[in-house]
């Protein structure tokens, strides 16, 4: 499933400048207006690609039965580039695990691992690896995000290498969740480095939090307040709220032993974050603990 170090020029297209992720209905309206520019053009392998990616952000909307109609009639429209057929797998793929089925998700990522190391679209080929290691759990997780790794930092695709700092990223997490703290950390470092590297200013203050989480996490208390902090204070100078900062930063000051000020933190975190429906699902515990250690009454 591993691609060879090779100079290629991927025939797939980079659809990240069109992509918000923090705003999947913005993108479905960005990608559905290019798809009617490349069909109005007649590029119809194009525009059958983009279509992928409208049934990516219907799927990160919960809109699952929709997202799954558009890669039906992307297959039944006709025999399509290989790249193309990488791309439906790959958000077949991710609509099953984003609708709790992931069992039934890594057959559809382990093709698309396979096609796309083929035929030597390395960017899709890390992708999909990237996806077989979230679907996975524990040493089996962390032994992906390894081989996903290797894949991006073997190949000359500049689109490929680009992964570093997701894979960092995750394998950050993979490490954390075996209690692996230290290692864990040097993770969270390296992704933060690609980050900065990257230039992308928005993923560079995730990877902060990410770090300072991991340090938390180590008993270095002093410093993981310190930088939560830190990125509470840029957010409010952009006029924003992170709940996930102001989450932390009710930790930290409960474990200093201050859970009188905690309380603020943890009450301001529950009111962020708990209109996010993916959190709802998946961590109602999580959301409950907030409410409760912010003195909310959740009771209707």
């Amino acid at each position: 499933m591993e691609s060879a170090a090779r100079v290629n020029t991927p025939r797939s297209r980079d659809w990240r400048p069109l992509w918000d992720f923090a705003d999947p209905a913005a993108s479905e309206q960005r990608f559905r207006e290019e798809c009617e520019r490349l069909e109005a053009a007649g590029q119809r392998d194009e525009a059958a690609e983009c279509r992928t990616q409208i049934a990516r952000a219907l799927g990160l909307q919960r809109r699952f039965n929709e997202a799954d109609q558009l890669l039906n009639d992307i297959e039944r429209a006709g025999e399509r580039p290989d790249h193309v057929r990488v791309r439906v797998l790959l958000e077949r793929g991710r609509v099953l695990n984003s609708s709790r089925r992931s069992d039934e998700a890594r057959p559809f990522f382990e093709r698309a691992c396979d096609l796309a190391s083929s035929i030597g679209e390395d960017d899709l080929a890390v992708d999909a690896a990237h996806m077989i290691a979230i679907v996975c759990a524990g040493e089996e997780a962390m032994e992906w995000n390894i081989k996903a790794l290797a894949m991006a930092e073997r190949s000359a695709c500049p689109r490929a290498r680009q992964w570093g700092g997701s894979l960092h990223n995750n394998l950050g997490w993979s490490l954390h969740a075996l209690n692996r703290y230290g290692e864990a950390l040097s993770h969270f470092e390296a992704a933060m480095a690609a980050r900065v590297e990257q230039g992308a200013a928005d993923e560079v203050l995730v990877a902060r939090w990410c770090v300072a989480r991991c340090l938390r996490s180590l008993g270095r208390l002093d410093e993981a307040f310190a930088i939560q902090r830190e990125l509470r204070a840029v957010h409010e100078a952009a006029g924003s709220t992170d709940g996930y900062v102001c989450e932390e930063l009710g930790e930290c000051l409960l474990a200093l032993g201050r859970s009188g000020e905690a309380a603020t933190w943890f009450a301001r975190a529950h009111a962020a974050l708990a209109p996010d429906p993916w959190l709802a699902e998946r961590e109602p515990q999580r959301l409950a603990r907030l409410a409760q250690l912010g003195g909310a009454d959740t009771r209707r």
